[in-house]
């Protein structure tokens, strides 16, 4: 197995984040799931009740040495709007909440420097940015249909 770092996000549905950063180079795998609640080894029907507490999110494992934890954070902010508590486009729900969930301290002081950036250059105008940005919690792997959704269906995004 490829060495790697790990990076996990929350921005919304997992299908769309996932495909987002699924082909990027530098990048070895992607996996969906849920973290940051309290139900172990939830479904994706407990997730959807809004009531376990998680968010669905992705898994990067990627190499440094090919491309920036930085870089990761960079997609993430462009490819949703954090400034949406528990929403992102239709979807509605504490799962759909945007989050950062770092692995060691220097992503936790990338990610706290690139959301006070983007706050100072006013990116998404006077809107408060509501990113969680928190210590990784354990991850749940989705059920096996929801991995590579996208991509198994030919499609590239589930936006509207």
């Amino acid at each position: 197995m490829q060495k790697g770092k790990f990076a996990m996000f929350g921005a919304g549905c997992f299908w769309g984040v996932e495909e987002l950063f699924r082909e990027l180079p530098g990048v070895i795998e992607t996996l969906v799931g849920y973290s940051g609640g309290k139900t172990e080894n939830p479904t994706y029907e407990e997730v959807c009740t809004d009531t376990s507490g998680h968010a669905e999110v992705v898994l990067v494992k990627y190499d440094p040495e090919k491309i920036k934890y930085e870089a990761l954070l960079k997609i993430f902010w462009e490819n949703h709007n954090p400034t949406t508590p528990d929403q992102q486009g239709p979807d509605f729900g504490s799962q759909y909440r945007s989050a950062i969930f770092y692995y060691d301290e220097e992503q936790k002081a990338a990610a706290i420097k690139s959301k006070e950036d983007l706050e100072k250059a006013r990116v998404f105008g006077f809107n408060r940015i509501v990113t969680e940005i928190e210590p990784a919690k354990p991850f749940f792997k989705a059920e096996e249909y929801h991995q590579q959704y996208l991509h198994k269906r030919g499609a590239k995004t589930c936006h509207f």
